[in-house]
């Protein structure tokens, strides 16, 4: 899969976060993908997803820790 943007959450500031993560999945076109990495399960982050952007995206995991976390948010 290739990847338009890829984000490593832990270098973001946390309150900034999940506001980058969906500035980033803004911008990606119709059937791109972006990247997400991170330091823990971002299960609440697909929530937000599911509430905020509901219909728009596929979720995939691509690694499920325990050191790492990667998921591919794609845009439909």
């Amino acid at each position: 899969m290739e990847f338009t943007t890829k984000i490593y959450a832990p270098d973001i500031e946390p309150k900034y976060r999940h506001t980058k993560i969906f500035e980033a999945f803004d911008g990606l076109e119709s059937g791109q993908s972006m990247e997400l990495t991170n330091d823990h399960d971002p299960k609440p982050l697909y929530y937000q997803f599911l509430i905020e952007r509901e219909g728009t995206f596929n979720w995939e995991y691509l690694e499920e820790g325990p050191e790492q976390w990667r998921v591919a948010i794609s845009k439909k």
